[in-house]
């Protein structure tokens, strides 16, 4: 298990955003529709089998990032409620740490 900052979280999907976006531009494809592609063996990595694994990564490591960022809002905003008791909600700034399996 890793223990990670949100803001380690942020950074980490910002990285991987511009990496999806450098092979959206080059191959005019989503990631979303690639990825589906790839990970189905529908592509002949060939020249490019680089570029593939590369850009699948990014697709990976955004999904975690994506899947810890809304585990650590949920539970921020269990935890904000709770506190609350029926209240009005007073959200203030923190940084939390997540530990991602």
């Amino acid at each position: 298990m890793t223990t990670l900052m949100l803001s380690d979280i942020l950074d980490d999907l910002h990285a991987a955003e511009d990496g999806l976006h450098k092979f959206e531009r080059r191959y005019w494809l989503s990631s979303s529709d690639f990825y589906e592609m790839y990970s189905h063996g529908q592509l002949d990595d060939g020249d490019n089998a680089e570029d593939f694994a590369e850009w699948a990564g990014h697709c990976v490591l955004r999904q975690k990032r994506l899947t810890a960022l809304d585990q650590i809002s949920k539970d921020r905003l269990q935890a904000l409620r709770q506190q609350a008791s029926g209240q009005i909600i007073r959200l203030t700034p923190a940084e939390p740490t997540f530990t991602i399996k």
